[in-house]
C-alpha cells in the first residue's frame, strides 16, 4: 500500500487491478485511490459493479459518463466473474483511450482480468520478515517492542494478514506492559478463524478431546469454518505423501510455507493411513452437506469425533 500511495503522488492512472489473497487491503487501496482522485459526492461518483448488478453494457457506459460536481469518478468493479469475450475486447479498446475523469479499479480476487494492461496493486500476503519489522517499526510508534515469538505469535494467529495485524496493534500498544511477550498476544489478539483451525487440528492429532470440543465451541458453525477444516485436513494428507519441500508444495496449494510446516509437523501425529481415511470422510461429509443430508453444525461435531477416534 506504500508503494500505491507513491505512485498516486506522481500520477494517476485510467485503471488499477486490485489482485492478492488479503482482502481488507482492497478497501484500503480503493480508500488511497479515492483519495489521490479527490473524488466528491460519492453518491454519484462511485460506481460499483459486482455479480449481482453487473450489465456489460451498462458498466461500459458508465466508465464513458462524465462526474457530477467533481474533478473525477470511480467506476469499481468488484470481484467480477461472469462476463464475455467481447466484454474483454471492449475493455481493452476503451483502456487505449480512456476518459481522463474517470478511474477504473478492479477488485481481482479471482485473477479474472489478467488479459488487461493496467496498473496491477499487489494485496497478497507479506513474508513473515517483512511484517515483521512492520510490526516492530509500528508498536516504537507507540514505545513498545516485541519478543520475537510474540511476533511470530501476533502473525500466526492473523494467518500473515497485515491488515488484521495492523488493527490488533492497537491492543498491545494500550497494555500497560513496555515488552510484548507472548502472554499479551494471547490475551489480547482475537484469533483469526484459520489459525484456530490450526489450533483445533493440533489438538486432535494429540487426541485432546476437551481442547478440541472447546475450540469448536469458540467457533462459528458455518460454511467457511467447514470448509477451513476441509482443507487443513486435505493439506496434512497432502504434506504426509508429498515429496515436496515446504515452499514447492506451498506454492502447489497456493497457501503461506509456514502453513505447510506446521502441516507436516501435525501430520506426524497420524499414520499415512489414517489421514487417507479422514481424508476419505471429509469428501463424504462435503457430500452429504451439498446434498442436504447433514447440517453444518452437525457434520463439524461428527468430523471431530471422528478423527479423536480413528
Amino acid at each position: 500500500m506504500k508503494t500505491l500511495k507513491q505512485r498516486l503522488q506522481k500520477k494517476i492512472e485510467p485503471c488499477y487491478v486490485v489482485q492478492g489473497e488479503d482482502v481488507l487491503l482492497y478497501d484500503k487501496a480503493l480508500e488511497l485511490i479515492k483519495n489521490a482522485c479527490n473524488v466528491q459526492l460519492l453518491d454519484f461518483n462511485l460506481t460499483i459493479f459486482d455479480d449481482d448488478s453487473f450489465a456489460e453494457q451498462a458498466a461500459l457506459d458508465s466508465l464513458q459518463t462524465l462526474p457530477i460536481g467533481s474533478e473525477k469518478k470511480i467506476v469499481l468493479f468488484k470481484n467480477l466473474t461472469k462476463f464475455s469475450e467481447n466484454f474483454k475486447k471492449n475493455l481493452r479498446e476503451y483502456l487505449k483511450n480512456p476518459v481522463p475523469s474517470t478511474c477504473l479499479v478492479i477488485f481481482d480476487f479471482f485473477n479474472k482480468f489478467d488479459f488487461l494492461i493496467a496498473e496491477k496493486v499487489n494485496a497478497k500476503r507479506m513474508d513473515d520478515r517483512s511484517l515483521q519489522g512492520l510490526i516492530s517499526a509500528e508498536l516504537k510508534k507507540h514505545g513498545k517492542t516485541i519478543t520475537d515469538s510474540a511476533c511470530q505469535r501476533l502473525i500466526e494467529s492473523c494467518c500473515g494478514y497485515y491488515s488484521l495485524i495492523f488493527n490488533e496493534i492497537s491492543k498491545l500498544a494500550a497494555c500497560d506492559e513496555f515488552e510484548i511477550t507472548e502472554k499479551e498476544v494471547e490475551n489480547l489478539v482475537c484469533k483469526e478463524t484459520e489459525f484456530t483451525v490450526f489450533e483445533l487440528t493440533d489438538a486432535l492429532s494429540r487426541r485432546d478431546a476437551d481442547k478440541a470440543v472447546e475450540l469448536l465451541s469458540l467457533m462459528e458453525k458455518d460454511g467457511k469454518t467447514f470448509t477451513l477444516v476441509l482443507n487443513h485436513f486435505r493439506r496434512l494428507f497432502f504434506a504426509s505423501i508429498s515429496d515436496l519441500s515446504d515452499r514447492e508444495l506451498a506454492e502447489m496449494l497456493g497457501v503461506k510455507e509456514f502453513a505447510i510446516t506446521k502441516a507436516r509437523q501435525i501430520a506426524k501425529n497420524f499414520t499415512k493411513m489414517q489421514l487417507k481415511n479422514i481424508y476419505e470422510m471429509l469428501d463424504d461429509v462435503d457430500f452429504y452437506i451439498k446434498n442436504g443430508q447433514m447440517q453444518i453444525e452437525n457434520a463439524l461435531f461428527y468430523l471431530i469425533f471422528g478423527i479423536l477416534y480413528c
